[in-house]
């Protein structure tokens, strides 16, 4: 899962994020609402332009040893900045439940993006109604922690 769109509503957009971050490090990574039971990180990325640090609540599915999270920005057109910002700096840091590490952040392709794809749908259904809501294909990226 992911926060609502900035396109729908910037200022709404940018407070349930906040509030979503507050509580997940105020509850050991656990938080209510429309995420109450969810398994989410926090991914914090570097800016592609700004070069500062943004954290934002995704939802992940394991892939053995490695988290996958989908740039579906909620079916919305375009890619989310999140994602923008792994493509330009690939170095990230995750903070799941009360656990803080360094990650590298890849976006899957060709036929590997289709099965993890098919994985995530498999364990979270809802992001195949938004690849079917967009024309883009939703990118799926793996976090693999760094050593």
């Amino acid at each position: 899962m992911e926060a609502p769109s900035r396109e729908s509503n910037p200022l709404s957009y940018a407070e349930f994020t906040r509030q979503i971050i507050e509580e997940f490090r105020a509850d050991g990574g656990r938080v209510g609402g429309p995420f109450e039971g969810s398994d989410l990180v926090l991914l914090t990325t570097t800016g592609a332009r700004s070069g500062r640090e943004h954290t934002v609540p995704l939802g992940y599915v394991r892939d053995g040893d490695r988290l996958l999270v989908v740039g579906s920005a909620g079916g919305a057109p375009r890619h989310p900045a999140w994602y923008h910002n792994v493509l330009a700096h690939p170095d990230v840091t995750v903070e799941r439940g009360d656990e803080v590490f360094a990650a590298h952040a890849v976006p899957a392709v060709g036929a590997e993006r289709d099965r993890l794809f098919d994985l995530v749908v498999a364990v979270t259904s809802g992001y195949a109604d938004y690849q079917r809501n967009t024309t883009r294909t939703l990118p799926v990226v793996v976090l693999r922690r760094r050593e």
